[in-house]
């Protein structure tokens, strides 16, 4: 923000200051002023950036000075939060048990820029973002620099749920922080899912962004958008990732989690408990940062990953970012197009399927799969589990496969003659049941069974980290110097080094292409 700018906000709050406390405040003053608390009995308070807090002068706060105040400002809602039209300042309320206002915390709002530098690779991805972090940290700074980015940069539909007027300030018109964006106001924080859904079936944007989503409710809103087609960049409650899965009423943001009992020999060959704790679903967010500070920001970039590492207590480690960190500017990839816009039908089947083959195999064998009347959380589960390079459209004209239910399938005449159309080819399921719709897959996509059956990504890591236990072992109490493992993919590899250093040996990876494999040591000097 200018200083023409910040000048113009302060000198607004300023004014609704009782002259008691206006007096001890310039411009030059609240440059790192935080907030102002004013307590019914108690000295005017101040709180600066760095931790300072100053008292003001020697007359306490009364019951005039608060209603000055109030007066000066629009009516408090149920959450007792008001501001100031036309600025990002908040005036939050501390009521007694009668209700009477008794106390003021008036937070100074200002536009801080530059604090998403080191993540615009990932905020241009197109991909859904959650922010995690504890009150104070520039949460709702970053969705506010996020909106004018993908706004007026980009040239998206961005819509604002504006809860309490967090983002874009009090007052009709929103502040000029959030550039284009538009801003759709909350009546009531109990109806912020409600403005969600509405935003989505109204208004057809392309990015949606809420600040604090802190029930199951909105949770399950949240779902519904994402599953729409729409970006969706939001905050939560709660510091971590860990602490995010933990809450019963939130963990369904990053897929939910499920008491899974196993059999006597998967359980051995874990070595874990019969029953553990697994991922229900794909996440509504795809990437999960955390806000360490105001400095400092650990990226999740894969979030079912990310939590199914946590869950099975393997090693993970977030990719740390610094505001002051440059980033290439060259690695922007354009948010898709809304699933909402209008697509315009080919001239020519033929020629139509050929290019879509094309992008098939430029995108190195990913097929696409169109679902009727089939259980979506049952085929990413499939997908999950044999590892398959499958993704599910939402448009049949992008399909390169139509899964369908036998029972429906007279209710889906439509579909199923579009996918005639487009020469794309039908299979049938009988039953939603996990078997049924694996068998189905594996016809469907030509999945072949290898000598050792189908392991998904869990199964071959929890044999290849098996596999470094025991090279442990085998160095540790053994006593050889080094030991050679198998070949893996560079995910499994990279998680075999963390396990690796955990106890206290060295590794590198050796040999090329499809060969790649570490080389486990006892000495730093043994390494090539």
């Amino acid at each position: 923000m200018d200083s023409v700018q910040f000048q113009n906000d302060v000198g607004l709050l300023l004014e609704v200051l009782p002259e008691k406390v206006k007096k001890y405040l310039n411009y030059a003053y609240m440059e790192d002023v935080i907030e102002i608390v004013l307590d019914m009995g108690r000295l005017p308070e101040v709180r600066h950036a760095g931790g300072k807090i100053d008292c003001l002068g020697s007359e306490p706060i009364n019951s005039a000075d608060l209603e000055f105040i109030t007066s000066h400002v629009a009516e408090f809602t149920s959450d007792n939060r008001s501001g100031i039209p036309g600025t990002l300042h908040r005036i939050s309320a501390i009521r007694n048990r009668q209700g009477k206002i008794i106390g003021l915390t008036c937070r100074v709002g200002r536009v801080v820029t530059g604090t998403i530098a080191c993540i615009k690779d990932f905020v241009t991805q197109g991909k859904s973002i959650l922010f995690l972090g504890r009150p104070g940290v520039g949460k709702t700074t970053k969705l506010r620099e996020i909106s004018r980015l993908l706004a007026d940069d980009l040239g998206k539909r961005v819509i604002i749920v504006d809860t309490s007027n967090e983002i874009a300030g009090d007052g009709d018109c929103p502040h000029p922080a959030i550039g284009k964006a538009r801003r759709m106001q909350v009546r009531q924080p109990e109806y912020q899912k409600d403005i969600m859904i509405e935003a989505v079936e109204n208004h057809t944007p392309e990015v949606i962004i809420v600040d604090e989503i802190g029930t199951e409710a909105e949770a399950q809103a949240s779902r519904t958008i994402a599953e729409r087609g729409v970006m969706l960049i939001a905050t939560a409650h709660g510091n971590t990732l860990e602490n995010l899965i933990k809450n019963p009423a939130l963990s369904d943001l990053v897929g939910g989690v499920q008491s899974v009992t196993l059999g006597d020999d998967e359980a051995k060959r874990r070595g874990s408990q019969k029953t553990v704790l697994e991922r229900e679903k794909q996440p509504t967010f795809e990437i999960v940062i955390e806000i360490i500070d105001r400095n400092t920001l650990a990226v999740y970039k894969d979030t079912a990953e990310a939590v199914d590492y946590i869950l099975r207590g393997w090693p993970i480690r977030p990719e740390i970012r610094k505001i002051d960190q440059s980033v290439s500017e060259d690695v922007t990839i354009p948010v898709p197009v809304s699933v909402t816009e209008e697509r315009k039908e080919p001239e020519d089947v033929h020629k139509f399927s050929f290019s879509r083959q094309n992008y098939v195999n430029e995108v190195k064998g990913l097929k696409k799969i169109y679902l009727y009347a089939v259980s979506r959380t049952v085929v990413e589960k499939v997908i999950e589990r044999l590892d398959m390079n499958v993704e599910i459209t939402r448009n049949i004209e992008d399909a390169d496969v139509v899964i369908a239910h036998k029972n429906f399938a007279k209710g889906g005449a439509k579909i199923l003659s579009v996918a005639n159309d487009y020469r794309i080819q039908v299979f049938y399921v009988k039953t939603n049941s996990m078997a049924q719709i694996q068998k189905v897959m594996k016809d469907a996509l030509q999945v072949e069974e290898t000598p050792t059956g189908l392991q998904g990504y869990h199964d071959r890591t929890d044999i290849a980290l098996d596999e470094v236990k025991d090279a442990i072992d085998r160095i540790t109490i053994g006593g050889e110097k080094f030991v050679e493992l198998k070949p893996q993919g560079p995910k499994i590899r990279k998680l075999q080094h963390e396990l690796i250093e955990q106890h206290s040996l060295y590794s590198e990876s050796v040999g090329d292409g499809d060969q790649r494999h570490l080389r486990v040591v006892a000495e730093k000097a043994l390494l090539k």
